[in-house]
């Protein structure tokens, strides 16, 4: 994971004011008292460091170098200015342990300035993760939150060190506390890091943060592949029951992420095992014209060759079956209804048949909440769907969590 920070320009504003030497961008905007011990340089010692400043803006590191070889201090500023020069010199060459001897050089003075120690040791905790010194790096960075520094990029890099240790259990926390404190700042999560800490969920067995991390990775990016992705990843890692995997290939054909044979024909299996024909039948067809099945492939031809007939007695038995549903004594009957509805997107009677199972009771609130939320949701009474979805619980909560996610997406789309 990398932590994307320009040490290379390091709040010197002090250092530079007190020199007289051109400030870089940065550094300009930024222009604090100086207070703590006295700046006292000599005439020479000055001089010198303006020509190494004027090299190192020329980005002539040759000569550069020799000037800053050649400066003598004489006392504490001298000392932490001549550092820094070698910082900038070092961060010129791209060496990294150079950078970290001259902080180590400032550090031994008392001319850094408060404002600026917090984030110098976060550099110095960052450079030791570099060469490989975890021990120090861990260190500064404790160092650094005692001084008040205690930023998403210190969080994910105690994150690193723990990898590097190959320790991913003491990892994980520091990626969900980056990702939280990233959230709070209003920020968008990078990708990267929400796909590190899906991994880490997955080797842990936690499919509730599964479940949420790719909700959180879809909002950020909710094309027809990712939704692809994230369901089908989340299906497989999960094990979960067959009716919550009914659903989630059903959002996926709603999202037309239906990408493969195997997509098409592990959803008709799926809703043929769960007694759906019709939509089984609907499926298989719908996968040979958009080319991904073909009339001799073998397992959906005989599939399809088995539902088609049952699929008409299920049509043909709804009505008695809506009728006893309305007398009998408790919802069992009408939540079956419902899910025969759902299934031929008949979604306006599913709604009904689920009210009317949610009024007489006797069924799992769950499950019925969560498919009334999204056959209102494939109604387009969207606003209704997400209220009912999130009074979804138990097993059913992550289902209902995409569908929302879902919702929303519907929703944005025709604000």
């Amino acid at each position: 994971m990398r932590n994307d920070i320009l040490i290379s320009r390091l709040p010197m504003a002090a250092l530079m004011a007190a020199t007289l030497m051109v400030a870089t961008p940065a550094m300009a905007k930024k222009q604090p008292v100086v207070s703590g011990p006295p700046i006292t340089m000599s005439d020479a010692f000055r001089t010198n460091v303006q020509a190494a400043e004027a090299a190192l803006k020329a980005r002539d590191v040759a000569t550069a170098g020799t000037r800053i070889s050649a400066l003598s201090p004489t006392n504490d500023f001298e000392s932490y200015v001549a550092a820094g020069l070698r910082f900038q010199l070092a961060a010129q060459r791209n060496d990294v342990q150079a950078k970290r001897i001259a902080l180590t050089d400032m550090f031994k003075t008392t001319s850094v300035p408060r404002t600026d120690a917090p984030r110098l040791r976060y550099v110095a905790g960052y450079l030791s993760y570099m060469v490989g010194n975890y021990d120090d790096a861990t260190a500064q960075l404790d160092y650094a939150k005692t001084l008040g520094y205690d930023g998403v990029d210190a969080t994910m890099l105690r994150a690193d060190i723990a990898l590097r240790r190959n320790k991913p259990k003491e990892a994980r926390p520091f990626v969900q506390a980056a990702i939280a404190q990233q959230k709070a700042s209003g920020q968008a999560v990078p990708l990267a890091w929400i796909d590190r800490a899906i991994s880490m969920a997955y080797q842990a067995g936690d499919w509730t943060e599964v479940g949420q991390l790719y909700r959180d990775r879809l909002n950020q990016q909710d094309g027809n592949q990712q939704w692809r992705s994230a369901l089908v990843n989340y299906q497989a890692a999960a094990e979960l029951e067959p009716q919550l995997q009914l659903d989630l290939y059903r959002l996926q054909a709603a999202n037309g992420a239906m990408a493969s044979e195997r997509d098409y024909q592990n959803y008709a299996q799926a809703a043929e095992k769960s007694g759906y024909y019709a939509e089984a039948k609907a499926i298989i067809e719908a996968g040979r014209s958009a080319g991904k099945l073909t009339p001799t492939q073998s397992v959906t031809s005989q599939l399809l060759k088995s539902v088609t007939p049952k699929a008409v007695k299920e049509i043909g038995a709804l009505p008695a079956q809506a009728k006893k549903a309305a007398t009998s004594s408790n919802g069992k009957d009408a939540l079956a209804v419902a899910d025969s509805y759902f299934s031929l997107s008949q979604f306006p009677q599913a709604v009904e048949q689920y009210r009317l199972a949610l009024s007489k009771g006797g069924v799992d609130a769950g499950r019925t909440n969560a498919r009334l939320g999204v056959a209102l949701a494939r109604s387009g009474d969207l606003t209704n769907a997400q209220t009912t979805l999130a009074q979804v619980t138990g097993n059913w909560t992550a289902i209902a969590g995409f569908w929302t996610l879902w919702a929303e997406h519907q929703n944005r789309k025709a604000g």
